[in-house]
């Protein structure tokens, strides 16, 4: 296994851990995505999840294995389906995912970072989506985030040219939402931020944005239902006493 999953405390976090591959995803490591998430799910005490890796946060799927598990049209279903189960398990994830970008930032490993609500980059952190130079048509949902992050130009020319963006291109373009000089400091205080606020807030703003970025703009009975679990909820109950007496809630 060349992910870690640390599970201790309120902020989690998942390392991807390959440095002589430059954290080159393998498939055997796409597939143990969803099962490393539902463990993080299922977590009480977890609430928010960080993606790191090291030097390098991720420099894509392995291209070594292309000539071999990836081989022939069904072999690269197969390896397809893995991938987009892995992003699909990142993006869904019931709790908010902060990845915390150093180094190279490319094809699947920006598929990654897409993947989490949050992005926080270094200064030197390089990013780009490759399928251009390997005849592969890049994911649907995939192509949505990206495009939901950055607006369908940049997408367009992200995924035309394959080209490398540095950290600034990439603040400039929305693709992430801050660079920093000291990337685990920042994400340390931000993760630690979100987590202590109100669970029900996070949990319900989350599903109203992916709601709204899905094409959904008006109220129906599953939003009502997040309205009514906020406001039923101990943390609400918490949240205006601390208001009320004027300290900090205690979430």
């Amino acid at each position: 296994m060349t992910l870690r999953l640390d599970l201790s405390g309120p902020v989690a976090t998942l390392t991807i851990d390959r440095p002589a591959k430059r954290n080159a995803l393998s498939y055997d490591m796409w597939s143990s995505l969803p099962g490393l998430l539902a463990r993080v799910q299922d977590a009480a005490d977890v609430r928010v999840l960080v993606i790191r890796g090291g030097e390098h946060f991720s420099a894509g799927a392995d291209i070594s294995e292309f000539s071999t598990l990836r081989s022939g049209a069904d072999g690269a279903a197969r390896y397809h389906e893995a991938v987009h189960g892995g992003e699909r398990a990142i993006a869904t994830l019931g709790k908010p995912t902060i990845a915390a970008i150093t180094g190279f930032c490319i094809g699947g490993g920006c598929e990654i970072a897409l993947a989490c609500d949050l992005r926080i980059a270094s200064d030197g952190a390089r990013f780009g989506i490759t399928p251009a130079k390997l005849g592969i048509v890049y994911d649907l949902r995939s192509t949505k985030r990206l495009v939901d992050v950055v607006g369908p130009a940049w997408a367009k020319q992200i995924l035309f040219s394959g080209e490398i963006l540095d950290s600034a291109t990439a603040l400039r373009i929305g693709l992430v939402n801050e660079v920093h000089a000291d990337v685990d400091a920042r994400v340390k205080e931000l993760s630690e931020v979100i987590a202590s606020r109100a669970g029900v807030s996070v949990r319900g703003a989350k599903t109203i944005v992916e709601r709204i970025t899905d094409g959904q703009h008006e109220d129906d009975d599953a939003v009502r239902a997040l309205y009514d679990e906020a406001v039923h909820s101990a943390e609400y109950a918490e949240g205006v006493a601390a208001f009320m007496q004027k300290r900090s809630p205690r979430f």
